[in-house]
């Protein structure tokens, strides 16, 4: 059985890592207000890079999120596909994993 209350734990820290992460993304975009053409070139390429960064983050929220449903439903830890125990070790890797290793190896 799952340590559900250490993961948990690990999933809340997590997740509020990244929304501190998004806000520093967002203001750091925010910032950048160069009138030199050379200069605003650089920042735009630095701003996609941000913004992939925070359109990943943002992934991997809704990932957490979905995690901390499974811990308050008392579903966490088990395969959302074949109902199988999602192995510790595993979840130490990914926390967030819906999927026990056979199940996710066979999604790709």
């Amino acid at each position: 059985m799952v340590n559900t209350e250490k993961f948990r734990g690990i999933l809340e820290s997590r997740r509020d890592e990244l929304i501190e992460r998004l806000r520093e993304i967002d203001e750091t975009l925010d910032s950048h207000q160069s009138k030199d053409w050379e200069e605003l070139a650089t920042e735009r390429e630095g701003d996609e890079v941000l913004e992939g960064m925070g359109v990943s983050g943002k992934a991997e929220i809704a990932k957490i999120q979905a995690a901390l449903e499974r811990v308050q439903t008392g579903e966490y830890g088990y395969c959302v596909s074949c109902g199988d125990e999602i192995s510790e070790e595993r979840l130490d890797v990914v926390p967030y994993t819906p999927f026990c290793r056979d199940c996710a190896d066979k999604r790709g």
